[in-house]
């Protein structure tokens, strides 16, 4: 299995809450560099570095660490870092509960956020992102009366500001609607997607018709639900074939194929390759 991660797991310091931290990645390195292999988190993960040297692979694509960079994951996604001393900034590590527990448009910022992996900013943009993480940084040491108020409120204007400065939104007004059934079939589809692959099954699940949910994936991702489907079997089975030594046979199974002749050839013509090979070609 891929390691999994979790904030309590990984903190040291007494008295720190298991949903949210954030942390001065100057004295964390402590002059050392961060090497970490392959794994994922059960948390959302923000990496902003106002200097950074090194190297991160998100879902096996690699982007070169530099300064005024913003990397952000969602739970799940599996990621490698070397991260060189000297390099500076924050790391924000926090669980949906504690940013949006009922709240929906905190939830569509941070979907929006994660659509993103990589930030890379200018100077003077970077520096008010800078600005905000330091002040919840102060937020978090100090705990005075309702700091997780005030950090919360600072999430949200730090995703703001990092859209203001970083602009990459699809032509088109998009309804709330519409959004808000995009991101609900996302969320089923991280959830269900061993046990069912149909289209139907996610169009009855979200009370839509197939004609439908396929509407909303087209006119937001620009791409038919089936398509989203096996894109998103594809990359699992990449993440287990690269993190585990597991046999194929045994991923086809866990992925929800009990032929693991038909999940190799399945395999095989989305990527050009068989998973054995995909594996030791990228080993």
């Amino acid at each position: 299995m891929i390691p999994v991660r979790h904030i309590h797991g990984i903190q040291k310091e007494p008295g720190l809450s298991e949903s949210f931290s954030i942390r001065d990645i100057y004295h964390l390195l402590a002059g050392k560099d961060m090497v970490q292999e392959l794994h994922r988190h059960d948390f959302f993960y923000i990496l902003a570095l106002k200097r950074g040297i090194g190297s991160h692979d998100i879902d096996f694509i690699s982007y070169d660490v530099g300064d005024n960079s913003v990397f952000i994951m969602r739970p799940a996604q599996v990621h490698q870092l070397v991260l060189k001393a000297g390099s500076s900034g924050y790391l924000v590590q926090f669980r949906d509960e504690f940013y949006f527990p009922h709240d929906k448009v905190s939830k569509q910022l941070l979907r929006k956020a994660c659509n993103i992996n990589h930030y890379q900013l200018s100077s003077e943009g970077f520096q008010k992102l800078h600005a905000l993480l330091t002040y919840i940084f102060q937020e978090y040491t100090d705990k005075q009366e309702r700091y997780r108020e005030v950090i919360k409120a600072n999430m949200g204007i730090f995703f703001i500001e990092l859209f203001r400065q970083y602009d990459s939104s699809p032509p088109g007004n998009i309804s709330l609607y519409t959004q808000e059934r995009l991101e609900a079939f996302l969320e089923l589809l991280e959830t269900h997607v061993l046990s069912h692959k149909q289209v139907s099954d996610y169009a009855a699940m979200l009370n839509l018709s197939v004609y439908q949910l396929n509407a909303v994936t087209k006119g937001t991702l620009g791409k038919t639900c089936s398509a989203i489907i096996d894109e998103y079997i594809i990359l699992e089975a990449k993440r287990y074939l690269l993190a585990t030594s597991n046999q194929v046979n045994q991923i086809a199974y866990h992925l929800g194929y009990e032929d693991a002749s038909y999940f190799i050839r399945f395999f095989k013509k989305h990527t050009g390759y068989s998973p054995e090979a995909f594996r030791q070609n990228l080993i």
